[in-house]
């Protein structure tokens, strides 16, 4: 592709980019779309010449536009809502066409001080000490995997080399993401071996249930080895105690690892920097931009004040020729800490957005996020055939209609196929409930009051027959 021919092609995809976030309402939220339609409608074996850019771009938009469900939209209100802003989508522009692989210093020596620099200045923002560690993983799961892989290697450390330990025991929330289990069963611990920890009545981590089940297992012969505090569960945003648990790791000389992966970008307000009260002590903690910080995904940091077991737990006896490197005064080597080998420049979209929005400008959209959810839940409560089924603590709000779970169930399976809103649901103290996550950049007072009115009109009225579905945006 010649550079006259990428700068036209180019400006179409700027042009179509600026076109989307601007016009994105326009679009269902949710596509209406069978399994299997894009695999029937695209050619069953690859081009044998090369196409134009025009016809490729015709296609994206007429083929796959249509199947996507808008992550980036402002009703996508699912899971947790994310957000690809315009410096953020530039940088990470900027990133593919550099196209650099910094696993080592020499490899990439801007990229990989620039990770160093833009995690420091975000490490200061959410009051985490200076002696934190940070580096970029692709999501919270795989850092959590690293801590979990770290904690296994601090507790025995001869399965580096021999693979073979003792059982090692992890503690967790019952509500703990299940990326907790899944970096167990990676890191070779074995799921029974993950015990979870009852919650109090909001969601919380007990931490004399805690306490108590470490003590049980330390009389039947077990290793306890680690515990992970969530600062921000997925179905309620509820966060453990990290202090008191922080507290318990160390009187049992357990790894603490902190899951903040969602709640975390809320300590940059100085009226939530509570939640990670303690936090200090962690030996790690997680972080992702791409949730509530309008970075483009994937970006997830992982802060550890222990370093060296971390480059400990995978070095090798003896690195390979393409990896060794002559030491040098402040040259990091990012891979050493990492098993990944491949480092996209990630750092430099994070770098984009903590600059264009800088902190006064991040924390009065997140304010403004947790605004609208405390005005979703004084709704919600004025409606006597809604309650709110968790306190609202951050831009999350759960609530049910006064109804069956299928009620309930129903109700959302409209709401999402309608195309004009995205939510999705949980299960909290036994009963199905409805999670309306607030996190989108371009989300205003509007978006929120009017899907609010689609779940009003779209309920069961009183008599109990079923209300007329919302229409589907053209």
């Amino acid at each position: 592709m010649s550079p006259e021919e990428f700068r036209a092609s180019g400006h179409q995809v700027v042009d179509w980019i600026a076109d989307y976030l601007r016009d994105i309402r326009d679009l269902p939220v949710l596509p209406d779309v069978q399994p299997g339609e894009l695999i029937d409608a695209l050619p069953a074996t690859g081009p044998e010449h090369g196409e134009s850019m025009d016809v490729i771009l015709a296609d994206f938009r007429n083929l796959i536009v249509p199947g996507i469900t808008h992550w980036n939209h402002p009703r996508f209100f699912a899971y947790f809502s994310i957000s690809a802003s315009g410096p953020g989508i530039l940088g990470e522009m900027l990133a593919a066409a550099l196209n650099v692989n910094h696993m080592l210093w020499k490899t990439s020596p801007a990229a990989t001080e620039l990770e160093q620099v833009t995690l420091g200045w975000l490490r200061q923002w959410l009051g985490l000490p200076d002696s934190y560690f940070g580096i970029i993983h692709d999501t919270a799961s795989t850092g959590s995997l690293h801590a979990i892989l770290a904690a296994r290697e601090l507790a025995s450390p001869g399965v580096r080399l021999t693979g073979e330990h003792n059982p090692l025991v992890l503690y967790a929330s019952e509500h703990a993401h299940s990326s907790i289990d899944r970096g167990a069963l990676a890191a070779g611990i074995g799921l029974e071996n993950v015990h979870h920890v009852p919650s109090d009545d909001q969601f919380r981590m007990r931490p004399d249930a805690l306490a108590t089940m470490i003590e049980a297992d330390l009389a039947a012969g077990k290793k306890p080895f680690c515990v992970v505090a969530t600062a921000g569960t997925t179905s309620a945003t509820s966060v453990d105690s990290v202090a008191q648990i922080g507290e318990i790791a160390r009187r049992y000389q357990l790894w603490f690892h902190v899951d903040a992966a969602y709640a975390g970008s809320a300590a940059l307000l100085e009226e939530h920097r509570h939640i990670l009260d303690g936090a200090t002590q962690a030996d790690s903690l997680v972080v992702n931009p791409h949730k509530w910080l309008f970075t483009p995904v994937d970006l997830s940091i992982l802060y550890t004040r222990r370093p060296d077991v971390m480059r400990r737990m995978l070095s090798l006896e003896e690195a390979p020729p393409y990896l060794q490197a002559a030491e040098q005064d402040r040259a990091v080597n990012l891979s050493e800490y990492s098993l990944a080998l491949g480092r996209r420049f990630r750092s430099l979209k994070l770098w984009f957005v903590l600059r264009y929005f800088g902190r006064e400008g991040i924390t009065r959209i997140l304010r403004r996020h947790m605004e609208m959810a405390r005005d979703l839940a004084q709704r919600i409560s004025t409606d006597s055939r809604f309650e709110l089924a968790a306190p609202v603590l951050f831009s999350l709000v759960c609530f049910r209609y006064r109804g069956s779970d299928q009620n309930n169930r129903d109700l959302l399976d409209r709401i999402n196929a309608s195309g004009r809103a995205f939510l999705s649901g949980t299960t909290l103290h036994g009963k199905f409930v409805l999670r309306l996550a607030i996190g989108n950049i371009a989300t205003t007072e509007d978006d929120v009051r009017q899907t609010w009115e689609w779940i009003r009109s779209s309920a069961l009225p009183a008599t109990g027959s079923p209300a007329a579905e919302p229409p589907r945006p053209l």
